[in-house]
């Protein structure tokens, strides 16, 4: 009976997904499929769904990501290496870009830009040295790391400024490693400095403590730059609605870094108290 029943809900949960996909609008329903076939790795056949919303649909909803995830599926494919960079670009100018496929994209055009470097395209590189001021680290760094591998090496080294913030400034070692590892490829010289003026000092560390009933049951202990990291990519509508739980990120971040201060949270009901720090 009740294996029954579970067949019963299945084949009513499995209606209502046909039925809303019956509703959704002939633009969506193109998305939607685009999607699928992405996911499947149709690539061919998604961008033709893609091209379709946005030929027949300029005012959809979906346009933008349309736009974006039709570069994508150009990257895809072989020999559409320079459709791929101008869609990816195409995608940039769009008004209601999203955050993080605005980086994808970014990131997408400086591999694209030094595959048609390798293949004799030289002022592509354009393209990656520009993006050595970007205001995203991601993508600044990426560039930077991208731009010492090419051969001539009066180019490479117009990576080294970035190449030494990222040993200078940043405390993620691994980052760090693959800085240095870039830096040796353009300028041992330079690294061999770096590392003779560099104070050794230690990473900070974000600590939580939680105590239940008096009684310690959560020590955590994260690398800073990391944790800083996570909450930067938190986009702001989900920083809105923690703001509405009273969790203001960008307060405790600013606390925790310039004030020094340790944060407690205690909930009486619960006997719990929980503290944040920084060390």
């Amino acid at each position: 009976m009740r294996k029954v029943i579970i067949n019963i809900g299945i084949l009513f949960l499995a209606s209502l997904l046909l039925q809303a996909y019956a509703q959704a609008q002939p633009d969506e329903r193109l998305f939607q499929q685009a999607k699928v076939l992405i996911f499947d790795k149709e690539w061919k056949e998604a961008q033709e769904k893609l091209e379709e919303l946005l030929e027949k649909y300029p005012s959809s909803p979906w346009y933008s990501q349309a736009v974006f995830y039709r570069a994508r599926c150009l990257k895809e494919q072989k020999g559409k290496k320079l459709e791929a960079l101008k869609a990816f670009r195409d995608y940039l100018k769009q008004k209601d870009r999203i955050k993080s496929l605005t980086e994808d994209s970014e990131l997408s055009i400086i591999d694209l830009a030094y595959e048609l470097y390798e293949d004799g395209k030289k002022s592509y590189l354009n393209e990656i040295e520009k993006r050595l001021s970007s205001s995203n680290k991601v993508v600044k760094y990426f560039a930077a790391i991208k731009l010492s591998q090419v051969k001539d090496k009066k180019v490479a080294s117009r990576a080294v400024p970035v190449l030494k913030e990222i040993i200078e400034r940043e405390e993620d070692d691994e980052l760090r490693d693959r800085a240095k590892i870039a830096l040796l490829r353009v300028d041992p010289g330079v690294l061999k400095e770096l590392e003779e003026e560099r104070p050794v000092r230690k990473a900070k560390l974000l600590k939580i403590r939680v105590w239940k009933d008096g009684e310690l049951t959560l020590k955590i202990n994260i690398p800073w730059a990391l944790a800083d990291l996570a909450l930067s990519s938190i986009e702001e509508e989900e920083k809105a609605e923690l703001r509405k739980e009273g969790y203001d990120i960008d307060t405790i971040t600013k606390t925790l870094i310039e004030a020094g201060e340790v944060i407690y949270i205690e909930n009486k009901e619960e006997g719990t108290i929980i503290k944040i720090w920084i060390e």
